[in-house]
């Protein structure tokens, strides 16, 4: 682990996974014994809170990450990457076991299929966070996406004490997830993770019963837009139309931005609307990586556009 810089204040610090992407553009996922050749390819780093800190960090904002990557080829190009994007990596363990890899096949509508291999990991300590290194950086948000289920909880409530916000990236419903999802002050979650977790594939009736275990949820729903709820208040937002290439990391890149707009205290809704169009830039270049957008993309995209419909579908009684 690289020797931490203390003098560096933080926006967002991002706690999780770090892989390298392969992606392919297929025409179609194949079948058993089925054989395809590629239409495109790329290679780029990935993970959800990887590619969230590069988000934060392409947006304009100080991020960090904390995780894995191997003392391996593939561990030094995901270094090679944070350092390219100006990532703090003061936090970065490397280690002996192998670097996490994905390979991603794409279709051509931008739907994907992906296969993961993060085996060797080697887990993150409280130890390795440095706490005095939170205590010194005080990053203003901490984003965790559940793939370090050792130290994330004991973070989360040390940034209570700090006063430090708390996003959780609710992929998919798992140990680290489930263990974060009251803990954080926003549950910021994929319909997947919504309805495996509360056994309904009613978006509104999930919100329901995730507003049990949060007060302040967004469920992200893809080309169907968001459900949000805070103070009270559930509403939607319907998503940006766009032509997707390739729809992988536009939920890390939406996380990114959401936690980039809270460190930047953006209004609610104008938070949502900008993390929206930046996650739908990231769908229109294969990798994720690639369609990481930049502030000025964001603000160029957002003038060009229709404000995204956002709804109230209930307000609390005055």
């Amino acid at each position: 682990m690289m020797k931490p810089n203390h003098q560096i204040p933080v926006d967002v610090l991002c706690i999780g996974h770090a892989a390298m992407d392969l992606v392919f553009s297929v025409e179609h996922h194949p079948g058993a014994d089925e054989k395809l050749f590629a239409e495109d390819f790329t290679s780029c780093g990935g993970g959800p809170a990887a590619n969230a800190a590069v988000t934060v960090a392409r947006l304009g904002g100080r991020a960090a990450f904390a995780g894995y990557a191997g003392n391996d080829p593939l561990g030094e190009r995901l270094l090679n990457e944070f350092n390219r994007d100006k990532v703090n990596t003061d936090l970065l363990k490397r280690g002996n076991g192998a670097t996490p890899l994905s390979v991603i096949l794409v279709k051509p509508n931008g739907d994907r299929a992906v296969v993961n291999y993060n085996k060797q990991v080697e887990p993150l300590h409280l130890s390795d966070l440095y706490t005095k290194w939170l205590q010194t950086s005080q990053p203003r948000v901490i984003l965790f996406d559940g793939h370090e289920p050792e130290i994330s909880p004991a973070v989360a409530q040390l940034a209570k004490t700090m006063n430090i916000i708390t996003v959780l990236d609710a992929g998919s419903v798992r140990s680290g997830t489930v263990s974060l999802a009251g803990m954080v002050d926003y549950l910021v979650c994929s319909s997947r993770f919504a309805f495996d977790y509360t056994h309904t594939n009613d978006p509104r009736q999930a919100i329901a019963e995730l507003t049990k275990v949060n007060s302040q949820v967004i469920i992200t729903l893809g080309n169907q837009g968001l459900l949000w709820t805070k103070d009270n208040t559930t509403g939607s937002m319907a998503a940006f139309p766009i032509a997707a290439v390739d729809t992988t990391g536009a939920g890390d890149v939406f996380h990114g931005a959401f936690a980039f707009c809270l460190a930047k205290q953006y209004r609610w809704e104008n938070s949502l609307h900008f993390s929206s169009a930046a996650a739908a830039l990231c769908c229109t270049k294969i990798g994720a990586r690639p369609g990481i957008p930049t502030l000025k993309d964001v603000k160029d995209f957002l003038r060009n556009q229709a404000p995204a419909k956002s709804t109230s579908i209930n307000k609390p009684e005055k």
